[in-house]
């Protein structure tokens, strides 16, 4: 971890916005890869380092984003997209998205024991990484390259095949608008 990487540079991306919902999608599944790659170079610095003040930094950063923006982002798909996929998708697609909805909730699931990991390195009381914390953010980081790929090469194609204009326009406003109020 040469660089300190800031969660506060990465939630907001100029290319989307939520007038193209699907772009803003797409930007949030770079900023979960990109935490979960900042995930894993803390654990290797973290091995030769500690929970020096750059680790305690990355620990605070993954935290903050997967606190936040990430359930919001879970959200947004269990609000826009997989309804019309589970109403009117083909049978394989169906069958995707639940095994999606069940991912979304292993997250969550495999979250709330990676977020205490997290939580001791941030503030310092955690200065090494035994194997069951590995093994808490193995399982839980684990989780999105399979999940983000399912969604972005089919479920996200198939979602903008069944939404018209203004579908997607309300889905747009419904996220900014929920973002606002939190």
């Amino acid at each position: 971890m040469n660089q300190t990487v800031r969660v506060d540079s990465l939630i907001s991306s100029p290319a989307a916005s939520f007038e193209q919902p699907f772009d803003m999608l797409h930007a949030c599944h770079e900023r979960m890869q990109r935490m979960v790659a900042l995930l894993q170079r803390l654990r290797e610095h973290m091995r030769t380092h500690g929970a020096d003040e750059q680790a305690r930094d990355a620990a605070r950063d993954v935290l903050r984003y997967f606190e936040r923006a990430a359930p919001q982002h879970h959200q947004d798909e269990e609000l826009h997209v997989f309804p019309p996929l589970l109403a009117k998708g083909d049978p394989a697609t169906r069958e995707l998205v639940g095994r999606l909805q069940q991912e979304h909730l292993q997250m969550e699931e495999h979250w709330v024991v990676a977020r205490r990991v997290l939580d001791a390195v941030a503030a310092g009381r955690l200065h090494a990484l035994a194997a069951a914390d590995e093994a808490a953010l193995d399982a839980f980081s684990g989780l999105y390259a399979g999940h983000i790929a399912a969604e972005e090469q089919v479920v996200y194609p198939a979602a903008v095949a069944l939404l018209d204009a203004g579908a997607v326009q309300a889905m747009g406003k419904e996220m900014a608008q929920r973002r606002d109020a939190a």
